[in-house]
């Protein structure tokens, strides 16, 4: 059976924000597929996750994805763009771009690449139309890029349209809960061509959801979103890894 090393790179999403375990620490979509993955092998796979929240595209690929390939993985999963599709003034092609190269590293490796789009949160935040347009001309450019290639495991989340209803998503709009991760995970690994645990596609008796008023919302999530940007701060900043090194996941049961 061949040895799965599996390495995940990206911005909160990919930290699993969203995700909070009972102790405060996220767990998140990359984490489920991890022991999912082992699960269905029904062996052991080795899993680290570079990703770090508020990551611009570009700092994720100077500052991951070459410490992701010094750990030679077999696998590598790849998702960024968020941050930088809520910034107007950045193009489209920048993101793209940084896919491309992600890819062409990938492939100078011998690693198989896991491309990933994330989910669409326009319809719970302000300026829901320059949202929607920005995200699926990202997909667009995305798709477009990998058109060609039938090698690469792809888990596209944006076009899901059942992924959007609210009961997917925290109380910051931006961040999907546990049962959006659990949809997340569960198309990964369908797309890896594993066994998608029962009720992972949309998880019953699970509604976090707090739905918070306008006034409440703007002050406690959007306000502080805005002032990090115009001060050119990061929730990420002066964070580090969750696991920058190999850990060894061991199936259940």
């Amino acid at each position: 059976m061949q040895e799965i090393r599996y390495v995940a790179i990206g911005d909160s999403f990919t930290e699993g924000v969203g995700d909070e375990l009972p102790d405060g620490t996220v767990r998140g979509w990359a984490d489920l597929v991890a022991q999912g993955w082992a699960d269905s092998r029904g062996a052991a796979i080795s899993y680290a996750n570079l990703a770090i929240r508020g990551k611009l595209i570009q700092p994720i690929v100077d500052e991951q994805l070459e410490r992701a390939l010094a750990l030679r993985p077999t696998h590598l999963s790849f998702n960024g763009g968020g941050n930088d599709m809520l910034r107007p003034r950045t193009p489209i092609s920048r993101t793209a771009d940084a896919f491309s190269h992600v890819l062409r590293r990938c492939d100078e490796e011998g690693v198989t690449m896991i491309v990933l789009s994330g989910a669409n949160p326009s319809a719970q935040l302000p300026l829901p139309r320059l949202i929607q347009r920005r995200g699926d001309a990202l997909s667009h450019a995305v798709v477009d890029r990998i058109a060609d290639r039938d090698d690469l495991v792809v888990a596209l989340n944006w076009p899901d349209r059942e992924l959007s209803d609210p009961s997917f998503w925290s109380v910051d709009r931006l961040h999907m809960n546990s049962r959006g991760h659990h949809r997340v995970a569960a198309r990964v690994l369908d797309a890896l061509g594993q066994q998608v645990p029962a009720g992972w596609w949309r998880l019953e008796g699970l509604d976090e959801t707090v739905r918070l008023g306008r006034s409440r919302y703007l002050r406690e999530h959007l306000g502080p979103w805005v002032k990090r940007r115009l001060t050119g701060t990061s929730s990420g900043d002066g964070r580090s890894a969750k696991f920058a090194d190999w850990l060894r996941v061991e199936p259940r049961g």
